[in-house]
C-alpha cells in the first residue's frame, strides 16, 4: 500500500472513530490478518478495513454471515456497521463490530486439558450453525456453494508423476484413500459452515478457559460440515467431535466412524497439496504456513496414539 493509501486509511480510521465517540488516543492497531487491518476503537468496538477488493466481498459476505450465525446461537461478536465505501461517510469499506473478550488460542498456552474443554465448547458451537440448511440460501446471497473436489487419488497420481512421491508412497496413499472412502457418505450433505476454524480465529478467556466467540466469517460457504475440522491440528478433533456429537444429539456408534473419516481425508487431501507449494511463508500466523504442518501433524497425532477410532483409520 503506498503512503497516500496509507493516509487515506488513517484518515478513515479516525472519522470512523469519532463517529462513535472515540478519541484518537484510544484508537489501537490490533494484529491483523491478510484479508483486514484491525483497530481496536476505546474498550468496546472493533474496526477491520479489508486490504483490497476481494476482502470488500469477504467482508459483504460477513455482513450477511454474521447474523445468521447469531439467530442460531453462534457466540460471535453483533455487527455494528457495515459500510461499502459507495456512499456517504469516510470514503473507505469497513466494518465495525461489538468486541468480545478474551485472546485467540493462537497466543494462549492452555493446559491440555484447558485447550480440550474450548475445542469441545467449538463442536458445540459448529453443531449450532450447521442446522443452518441450503433451503435458505436466499438468505445468504453472498455465500457461494463450495466447489466439489476433484478424487485425491488423481492428486497422488500427479505426484507421482511430478516426481513429488515415489511409486510405493503413491501406492500406499492410494489404498488409505480407498479405505477412507468406503465410510464416506455418497452426497455429504451441504450446511452453512464458518471455513476457517482456525486457533486464531478462537477467542478465549482464560481462568477458567471458556471459548468467547468464534471470529472472521470471511470464508463462510456451503459445503460438507467435514471440512469444518480440518483447519484445527489434527490432536484437537476428537474433543471438538466430542461437543458437535453432544450438541448434535447423536447416538454413539450411529456414525460408524463416518465422521473421522472425512475429517481424515480433508486433513490428507491438504497436506498433500501444498508438497508442489513448498516455499515457507515466514510472519504468517496460520499453523499451517509452514510448507510440512500438516503432514507433521499428521504423522505426530498417529505416532502419539490416537484415541478409537483413529489409529484403525490409519
Amino acid at each position: 500500500m503506498g503512503r497516500d493509501a496509507e493516509r487515506a486509511v488513517e484518515g478513515a480510521t479516525m472519522t470512523i472513530a469519532r463517529r462513535y465517540g472515540v478519541a484518537a488516543g484510544q484508537v489501537r492497531a490490533l494484529p491483523s490478518g491478510g484479508a483486514n487491518r484491525v483497530w481496536l476503537l476505546g474498550d468496546g468496538l472493533v474496526l477491520r478495513i479489508p486490504r483490497t477488493r476481494a476482502a470488500v466481498a469477504e467482508l459483504r459476505k460477513e455482513a450477511e454471515v454474521i447474523p445468521a450465525a447469531r439467530a442460531a446461537g453462534v457466540r460471535t461478536p453483533e455487527v455494528v456497521a457495515f459500510e461499502d465505501g459507495e456512499g456517504a461517510g469516510p470514503g473507505v469499506p469497513h466494518m465495525v463490530l461489538h468486541r468480545a473478550g478474551g485472546r485467540d488460542l493462537d497466543v494462549l498456552q492452555l493446559a491440555d486439558s484447558d485447550a480440550y474443554g474450548v475445542l469441545r465448547q467449538v463442536g458445540r458451537e459448529l453443531a449450532k450453525l450447521h442446522r443452518y440448511a441450503p433451503r435458505r440460501a436466499a438468505e445468504l446471497p453472498a455465500v457461494p456453494v463450495d466447489d466439489a473436489a476433484e478424487d485425491p487419488r488423481l492428486l497422488v497420481a500427479r505426484l507421482l508423476d511430478g516426481g513429488w512421491l515415489d511409486p510405493g508412497t503413491a501406492r500406499w496413499l492410494t489404498g488409505w484413500f480407498d479405505r477412507l472412502a468406503a465410510r464416506l457418505p455418497a452426497e455429504p450433505p451441504l450446511v452453512l459452515v464458518h471455513g476457517d476454524i482456525a486457533p486464531q480465529n478462537l477467542l478465549v478467556t482464560t481462568g477458567p478457559a471458556a471459548l468467547s466467540a468464534i471470529v472472521d466469517w470471511g470464508d463462510a460457504m456451503w459445503a460438507d460440515p467435514a471440512v469444518e475440522f480440518a483447519k484445527v491440528p489434527l490432536e484437537g478433533v476428537p474433543a471438538m467431535l466430542e461437543g458437535y456429537r453432544q450438541e448434535s444429539r447423536v447416538v454413539p456408534g450411529a456414525d460408524a466412524w463416518a465422521w473421522e473419516a472425512r475429517v481424515l481425508w480433508h486433513h490428507l487431501v491438504w497436506a498433500l497439496g501444498r508438497l508442489p507449494d513448498p516455499a515457507p511463508r515466514p510472519g504468517e500466523r496460520h499453523w499451517t504456513a509452514p510448507p510440512a504442518s500438516r503432514l507433521l501433524g499428521l504423522l505426530r497425532f498417529f505416532a502419539a496414539g490416537p484415541p478409537a477410532p483413529w489409529a484403525a483409520l490409519a
